[in-house]
C-alpha cells in the first residue's frame, strides 16, 4: 500500500511543533501516534498525528480507510478528556496482540493489516484573567497557580478572548465596562469584587439580560466566612472551581473556527463518518453524501451512472 504524504502539516513544521503553538493557542486537540502496526497497513508505528475538534488531521495516522475511524475515537476521547489505545482492525481473524483496556474497532473497509493507535486529549487549563492590583488579586493570582491554572493580571482595558474567568478586583474604576467586554467575550465567569450594595449599583449601569446576568457573580466567591484576603481568594478560586466542574462552563469559549464536527452515515458501506474537510463526499441531484473511503465514493457514483 502507497504511503500519503502528512496532510495539514508544512515541511518546516512538525507534529511537536504544531502542538507547542496549539498549546499557547488555548487551541483543544488529540496527540495520536501509532504503538503497533501490521502489514499491509501503510502507517508505521511512531506515524503521528495532530486532530482538532473540527474533524481536520494534520499528520499522518493511516490511509483514509483508517482515519475515518481514527477521527471519530479521537473526537470522543477529545469530549471525555480521557486517553484512549485505538485498536482498528479489518474484519476477519487479525493475529494481532492483545491490549487489554483498549477500544476495538472493526472497519471492514481496510484491506488488511491492523492499527493500535493512542489518543492523548490536550486541553487547556482554565484561564483566569484578574484586574486590579490590590491584595485580593495578589492572593487569588496565587490560589490560581497553586491549582494549575493559567493566569494573567489584566487592567481594565478589557482583551479577555479566551479566558475561562474574569475576576476585577480594582475596588473601583471603570468596573462597568470591564463586565461588558467580559460578557462580549463570552467569559463564563465574571466576579466583581465588591460589598453587595455596590455590586448592584455597578450591574443596575449595565442593563443586563437574564443570561448575561448569570455569569456575574457579585459578592464574589462562596459563603465561607472569608474575612482575609487570602480567604477571600479561595472562596472565589472555589465559586470557579464550581462553575467549571458542576455548572459546565468552558474552560475556552469557541470560536467560529471551533463548530463541533457532525457525523453521516457512508450509503455504501453504513458506516458512520465524521464530516471533516478531507472526508470522501459527493453531492447528487443536490443532495450530499459523505463517505469512509473514495473506493465507496466510487461504487456510489458508479452505481448512480446506471440509473
Amino acid at each position: 500500500m502507497r504511503r500519503s504524504a502528512p496532510i495539514g502539516l508544512t515541511s518546516v513544521m512538525s507534529v511537536s511543533e504544531r502542538a507547542r503553538q496549539l498549546l499557547y493557542e488555548r487551541k483543544p486537540f488529540v496527540h495520536a501516534t501509532v504503538v503497533r502496526a501490521q502489514p499491509p497497513t501503510s502507517a508505521r508505528a511512531g506515524d503521528e498525528a495532530i486532530l482538532l475538534a473540527d474533524g481536520t488531521i494534520e499528520g499522518f495516522v493511516g490511509g483514509q480507510c483508517a482515519q475515518n475511524s481514527v477521527r471519530k475515537a479521537a473526537l470522543g476521547a477529545l469530549q471525555a478528556g480521557e486517553s484512549l489505545l485505538l485498536r482498528v482492525l479489518p474484519d476477519g481473524d487479525v493475529h494481532f496482540p492483545d491490549a487489554p483496556g483498549a477500544c476495538v474497532v472493526v472497519n471492514p473497509c481496510l484491506s488488511g493489516g491492523a492499527l493500535e493507535i493512542f489518543l492523548a486529549p490536550r486541553l487547556p487549563s482554565p484561564l483566569v484573567r484578574i484586574c486590579g492590583g490590590t491584595p485580593i488579586a495578589d492572593e487569588l493570582a496565587r490560589v490560581c497557580e497553586v491549582l494549575g491554572y493559567e493566569v494573567r493580571r489584566d487592567g481594565a482595558d478589557g482583551g479577555f478572548d479566551g479566558a475561562t474567568a474574569v475576576v476585577i478586583a480594582t475596588h473601583g474604576g471603570v468596573e462597568a465596562e470591564t463586565i461588558r467586554a467580559a460578557l462580549d467575550a463570552g467569559v463564563g465567569y465574571v466576579g466583581l469584587v465588591a460589598s453587595r450594595a455596590r455590586g448592584l449599583s455597578v450591574l443596575e449601569t449595565l442593563d443586563l439580560a437574564e443570561p448575561e446576568l448569570a455569569r456575574v457573580h457579585t459578592p464574589v466567591g462562596l459563603s465561607i466566612g472569608a474575612k482575609t484576603p487570602g480567604e477571600i481568594a479561595v472562596s472565589i478560586a472555589a465559586e470557579v472551581i464550581a462553575e467549571i466542574r458542576c455548572q459546565g462552563i468552558p474552560v475556552a469559549p469557541r470560536g467560529p473556527e471551533d463548530v463541533p464536527a457532525r457525523a453521516a452515515v457512508d450509503p455504501v458501506c453504513g458506516m458512520t463518518v465524521t464530516v471533516a474537510v478531507d472526508t470522501p463526499h459527493l453531492t447528487v441531484d443536490g443532495q450530499d453524501y459523505w463517505f469512509c473511503c473514495p473506493g465507496c465514493r466510487r461504487s456510489f457514483a458508479a452505481a448512480r451512472a446506471q440509473t
